[in-house]
């Protein structure tokens, strides 16, 4: 497909229709979907983990929600997008691997948990809606936004397709 933009971990982008913007490899991963429906403006960012803090290597804005959200919105900006137009869409955030859970002293909240909330917050501080999710469980996930139509298309092995 000439039109479709790939998202990978750690990375995001910001497009205008008609192009369709992917991603892949969701497990406990986050994306997060920003959608403008007047201007027909969309980021997806790929986020891996909840804050900075936890990476060893120097964060790129794509890698925690709040680098993510800011950089996308920015950019949407930048392209013509009102902000009290933006609504948001959030799939994956799934619980992959019990065993490997970040902070055992409170209770062990797993990373793909961590960044779902983490993203509900910002997005909740800037005001902007979540009209849609597919997060959680235990399988991953791959994306697909459709900028013409500001559709999220959630694939997976185990849940099968789910429009969000």
């Amino acid at each position: 497909m000439s039109n479709e933009v790939v998202v990978k971990i750690a990375d995001l982008r910001v497009e205008r229709e008609p192009a369709i913007i992917t991603t892949h490899g969701l497990g406990s991963c986050l994306a997060i979907t920003l959608y403008d429906p007047e201007a027909r403006v969309g980021g997806l960012a790929h986020v891996m983990l909840p804050t900075p803090e936890l990476s060893r290597l120097k964060a790129s804005p794509g890698k925690c929600p709040q680098s993510a959200i800011e950089q996308m919105l920015q950019q949407m900006e930048g392209m013509g997008c009102q902000r009290l137009r933006i609504r948001a869409k959030l799939a994956g955030g799934s619980t992959m691997f019990a065993g490997l859970l970040l902070n055992r002293r409170d209770g062990g909240t797993n990373i793909g948990q961590r960044n779902a909330l983490e993203a509900k917050r910002i997005l909740n501080a800037l005001g902007i809606p979540i009209i849609a999710e597919d997060i959680g469980g235990d399988y991953g996930r791959s994306v697909e936004f459709i900028l013409s139509t500001g559709t999220v298309l959630v694939r997976s092995f185990k849940a099968g397709l789910k429009e969000i």
